[in-house]
């Protein structure tokens, strides 16, 4: 069976969304135009941002309906991408929580809402 690479968002604007994803990635994206963005991550993992008006066919969902997760090795180096990202202006919709569910979690969002869910191992 397949396995996914990439997670790709629709945005309403491109060139806002590729300045925050080259700011929190720390990398100029792998692939570039007016419309489109992807960010190879050093793990193989692809992420990408689309103008939403350029799809093909057009999407109705709204944006923020997804979510994006970053898996850190502890609580220490949860506690310090959390820091980075509050001094970055990176708005915090989930201050770092023990989730029922396991592992300790904080979130975040993007320009256009989407969710950046940051957890420590079970």
């Amino acid at each position: 069976m397949p396995q996914p690479t990439a997670a790709l968002f629709y945005v309403e604007d491109i060139a806002k969304s590729s300045a925050f994803y080259t700011d929190l990635f720390e990398r100029s994206p792998a692939v570039a135009s007016p419309f489109y963005a992807m960010y190879k991550l050093d793990n193989g993992f692809e992420v990408a941002i689309y103008d939403r008006k350029k799809l093909a066919p057009p999407s109705a969902a709204p944006a923020g309906s997804s979510e994006i997760g970053f898996l850190v090795p502890d609580k220490a180096a949860l506690e310090a991408l959390h820091a980075q990202w509050v001094a970055k202006g990176i708005p915090i919709i989930m201050e770092p929580v023990k989730m029922y569910f396991g592992g300790i979690h904080f979130m975040a969002t993007d320009p256009d809402g989407h969710r950046l869910r940051v957890a420590t191992p079970d």
